[in-house]
């Protein structure tokens, strides 16, 4: 190749590399962003290696979320059936403290 054929193509090689990088960059930032793994080359997900201690730490990070999803659904029902009881009493508190009133002279009779 001429020299001079290899200086005209040098800025658009440049660009080239430069907008592929560029790219590259943008991509793992939005994988990242997003939650998405990360993959190498050969798309395989890049993870830690931190040994035992990181794979004990990750199986009871997931046993901790786990508990806390059971818990977080148990407190929504209670909180639906609270909703529940705010909302009757509001449209009928008297028809409430009526029941409440009768189920109070059943337990005293």
């Amino acid at each position: 190749m001429d020299a001079n054929a290899i200086l005209h193509m040098t800025p658009a090689l440049v660009g080239m590399v430069a907008v592929g990088t560029t790219g590259w960059v943008i991509t793992m930032w939005m994988r990242m962003r997003h939650g998405y793994p990360i993959e190498n080359s050969w798309g395989r997900p890049m993870l830690p290696h931190g040994g035992g201690e990181t794979i004990e730490r990750v199986k009871l990070l997931a046993q901790e979320n786990a508990q806390l999803r059971a818990e977080m659904g148990s407190l929504k029902d209670r909180m639906q059936v609270l909703e529940r009881i705010a909302v009757d009493a509001s449209n009928s508190g008297s028809r409430l403290a009526a029941e409440i009133d009768g189920l109070a002279t059943k337990q005293i009779n």
